[in-house]
């Protein structure tokens, strides 16, 4: 890779922004299998691969992952959406094949499988927005999740963890704001984040949430979704654990 290209993956990566309106056009099936390729030559844990992707194409099913996801029409709409899996189910019969056990007896099973799919996901955006594609993840499809297992056939030791719309920006929203790289990035030992620094960020992110018409403050909308608890995911654990992931 020529050293023009590497600037020219970083400002495309500095101008990442979530898309949620498409234009009406399909994307190409060269486009999706670069995108495919990308997925599958993201780095796993022990190369396990922890981790499956099932590609939406059917109106009907779009339109109930819609709605299941929180009303978000943005995945009916797009000339794709990817649900992002974690998957053990490869791992079972791998065991099987060898003859020996396999359980899903440690909390950790849910961390590798969810860095990995992390991964993959995060080089499938990198890899449609170098084609001009827009895309946003969608946390939302862990909201309905016997509803979402049933209707996508997930079999035992498979998760939804997140959602991928992909397709033609039809829009142009502003680059959100970032925190400052030293609330995120430590060197040799973790600095906790001041309150200096969050007032700093707040006073940036209202300036851009104005533009967008709210008043809104990075901690006041965490503070919002977290004070508030997880009842709009609250049937997680118990999917989690009819999947097969007992801890």
């Amino acid at each position: 890779m020529s050293k023009g290209r590497k600037i020219s993956m970083m400002e495309q990566i500095k101008q990442h922004t979530s898309i949620r309106k498409y234009q009406d056009k399909p994307i190409p099936q060269q486009v999706m299998d670069n995108i495919f390729t990308a997925i599958q030559m993201a780095p796993s844990w022990i190369n396990g691969q922890q981790y499956s992707v099932v590609r939406v194409t059917d109106k009907g099913a779009r339109e109930q992952l819609a709605a299941l996801a929180g009303n978000q029409k943005y995945i009916a709409d797009a000339a794709e959406f990817l649900v992002f899996c974690a998957d053990f189910n490869r791992i079972q019969k791998a065991c099987e094949y060898e003859g020996v056990k396999f359980e899903v007896d440690s909390p950790d099973f849910l961390t590798i499988a969810t860095t990995d799919v992390g991964i993959a996901m995060g080089q499938a955006i990198v890899v449609a927005e170098s084609f001009g594609l827009g895309t946003v993840a969608i946390g939302g499809v862990r909201r309905a999740t016997d509803d979402i297992i049933q209707l996508l056939a997930l079999p035992k030791y498979v998760f939804p963890i997140s959602g991928l719309c992909i397709g033609y920006p039809d829009e142009q929203p502003l680059v959100k704001p970032r925190l400052p790289r030293e609330a995120v990035i430590h060197t040799n030992t973790y600095k906790e984040t001041t309150r200096e620094q969050l007032e700093a960020y707040n006073e940036e992110m209202l300036s851009y949430m104005q533009k967008r018409g709210t008043n809104s403050t990075w901690t006041q909308g965490v503070a919002n979704f977290y004070s508030k608890g997880y009842s709009a995911y609250s049937a997680v654990v118990d999917s989690m654990k009819k999947q097969g992931f007992n801890k």
